[in-house]
């Protein structure tokens, strides 16, 4: 897995909390809530989650922690890889080509 260095993490945190602050202080000015969006949108992508929340929480987690104790709290499981879980490839006979349909 490929982590972000902290010193980014930390950066896109900070950003991203000061636009909340901003954003709770003037709910209704569509500029901040946009630009408190995007950075929340920023955290998503650089820790891997689907909610912002759930990026800031794991971007806490992930300064304050080295990067094995991050990995084993993130499942709780080792993880497989993506070859055990698809089985084995697919015969030549068995692959057709999808041009043209």
């Amino acid at each position: 897995m490929l982590l972000p260095a902290k010193a980014e993490v930390a950066r896109h945190l900070r950003r991203y909390r000061a636009w909340e602050r901003a954003m709770l202080a003037s709910p209704d000015d569509r500029t901040v809530r946009a630009t408190f969006e995007d950075s929340g949108y920023t955290l998503c992508v650089l820790m891997g989650k689907r909610c912002a929340r759930e990026a800031a929480d794991a971007a806490e987690r992930y300064l304050r922690t080295n990067l094995v104790t991050y990995l084993s709290e993130q499942s709780g499981r080792p993880h497989v890889s993506a070859v055990a879980r698809r089985g084995p490839p697919p015969k030549a006979s068995d692959r057709r080509s999808l041009a043209g349909r």
